[in-house]
């Protein structure tokens, strides 16, 4: 994933959205203190995002985690035959390096996989550090499957047709929830990963050839970190999955990557090691998009199919029949 001129790989929208980035001349988000760096995200989240689609239902959830907290949380569910089954379900994990982005910042991308899929999306507010630090995200994040599976046939949905799913840190909370529904005896249709973080240390070619100007800076991702874990902490699998001691029977993974991504390396690590433990994996990488391409669909037309991609993989995995075509 090497080039003498990195930005050469580049699409012309891609590039373009980089370009109009920096003549804004706004702050990365490591020069702001974290909440700073939340209002920042969530002012911009929707600026290239595809307009949200109506859904048929729309509900607000309340989960309780294993230390009582309240855990807000976003049930859509798309428009369906009156006689239809139980929905199927995804368990999303927003983005945001741990520390910023909500279930408003992905509400779009939410609502455009339940449409293209046929399925429910449950969108999971966990906690954000550095109010709360590892592995209090890693907790939520199972806990909110485990909510699931004990109020499925309540809200309608289908609880032994369960994916999950995330982007960026949702990614790596997806895979370490996945692992431990594997534990626990728990099985899971299918894992959705955009770009997922999955390293110890960011030390890959992509992540020293696409430090600079490719959206997320290397020392954002520092940043986040410091805010979410002691470096002496950073070995713990449910950290870095990479470490995780066996992949054997996990969840089937479909893996959406960028190329022009410090994550890129560590996510194509991530297919190779779920493919040496014999789980099926679906990997996709999009040429010329960087980091965050998947919530620039009123732009990037990768952000589009790589929507269809990954609700196509949803689809036969938790049978909902064929992708259904346009935005």
């Amino acid at each position: 994933m090497t080039h003498d001129h990195p930005r050469r790989r580049l699409t012309p929208a891609m590039r373009g959205v980089l370009d109009r980035m920096a003549r804004a001349g706004r702050p990365p988000l490591h020069a702001l203190t974290p909440q700073q760096a939340r209002a920042f995200y969530e002012a911009g989240a929707g600026v290239l995002d595809v307009p949200p689609h109506r859904m048929a239902r729309e509900e607000a959830v309340t989960i309780t985690a294993r230390d009582g907290a309240a855990l807000v949380a976003e049930l859509v569910v798309p428009h369906r035959p009156a006689d239809a089954a139980p929905a199927p379900v995804l368990l999303y994990y927003h983005g945001g390096g741990f520390v910023v982005g909500s279930i408003r910042t992905h509400a779009a991308l939410c609502r455009r996989l339940a449409h293209l899929a046929g399925c429910a999306v449950l969108s999971v507010d966990y906690r954000l550090a550095p109010e709360h630090r590892f592995p209090t995200s890693v907790h939520d994040a199972f806990d909110a499957l485990a909510w699931l599976r004990d109020h499925a046939a309540r809200l309608g949905l289908d609880p032994h047709r369960i994916a999950v799913g995330g982007d960026s840190a949702g990614g790596t909370l997806a895979v370490v929830t996945a692992l431990q529904a594997r534990d626990a005896g728990w099985p899971l249709a299918l894992q959705v990963l955009f770009y997922p973080g999955c390293s110890t240390w960011q030390d890959t070619p992509s992540h020293r050839h696409y430090a600079h100007g490719f959206v997320l800076e290397a020392e954002t991702i520092q940043w986040f970190f410091r805010q979410y874990i002691d470096d002496a902490q950073r070995e713990d699998w449910r950290f870095a999955p990479l470490l995780a001691p066996d992949f054997e029977g996990v969840a089937p993974a479909w893996i959406g990557l960028a190329e022009c991504d410090p994550l890129v390396d560590e996510g194509v690590m991530l297919a190779d090691a779920l493919r040496l433990a014999r789980v099926p994996v679906d990997l996709e990488i999009y040429h010329g998009v960087t980091h965050e391409f998947i919530k620039m669909g009123r732009v990037i037309p990768e952000a589009l199919r790589a929507h269809e991609d990954a609700a196509r993989a949803l689809r036969a995995a938790l049978g909902t029949g064929s992708t259904v075509s346009g935005a």
